[in-house]
Formats: C-alpha cells, sequence, structure tokens
C-alpha cells in the first residue's frame, strides 16, 4: 500500500467527499450517489450531510453535486435558489421541470491514476 492509499484509509469520510468533490470542475457536476461511490460505507445522504456541514467559506464546491434525477435537492433558507445561481454562473443549464441534463454535464469521475494512487482501483 502506497503512502497516498494509507492516507487516504485514515481520513475520515467526510475529508474524502470532499476531496472527491474538488476533483468536479467548473461547467460540470456530479451526485451524491457517484460521490458515494469512491468512499466505502458511504451513501449519498452521508454525502449530503457532510456537504451540509460546510462553512460558509469552504473551499468546496459544494454547489456542483446535484441528485441523480439532475435537479437541485432542497436546502435551508436560500440554498437552493443560491446553487441554481451558482451552477448558472459557471454554465450548467436547467430546463423547466429544474433539472439539467446529467448526459451533458455530469462528470465522469476522477481519472484512474487518482483513483490508483488512493487504492481505490481492483
Amino acid at each position: 500500500m502506497t503512502a497516498l492509499a494509507r492516507a487516504w484509509a485514515a481520513m475520515s469520510y467526510q475529508e474524502k467527499v470532499y476531496a472527491l468533490v474538488r476533483l468536479v470542475p467548473a461547467g460540470q457536476v456530479a451526485t451524491y450517489g457517484q460521490i458515494a461511490d469512491h468512499i466505502a460505507g458511504c451513501t449519498p445522504r452521508m454525502v449530503g450531510f457532510a456537504l451540509s456541514a460546510l462553512p460558509p467559506d469552504a473551499d468546496v464546491p459544494w454547489q456542483r453535486i446535484i441528485n441523480a434525477r439532475g435537479g437541485i435537492s432542497p436546502r435551508g433558507s436560500d440554498g437552493s435558489a443560491r446553487q441554481r445561481v451558482l451552477l448558472e454562473a459557471e454554465g450548467i443549464a436547467f430546463g423547466e421541470d429544474g433539472r439539467t441534463n446529467l448526459r451533458r454535464y455530469r462528470w465522469p469521475g476522477p481519472p484512474p491514476p487518482w483513483l490508483a494512487a488512493r487504492g481505490l482501483l481492483p
């Protein structure tokens, strides 16, 4: 096991969520489930909890994580509206149904070398 794989294994699930979300580039989105799939024992709901716990000044692009239907999940107060504004500013378009086209905007996931370095490939 490499040093990077050991460091990854020692991280909390929240730290892993944040590391993965930081990989999602502007103009693309990922789903809660897509992030959870790369973290052992993690569920999409746990990804949502981790992102909701971020402080306002965090460097994690939380707005790029949406639900599996391509929509923005409800957030407290104006969080959902803010998320949509941030995504639209990155070029993400939404239909009248409030959903985005995942075939067009979905992030393909971490590159294989990133996954391999953390021991996440079979």
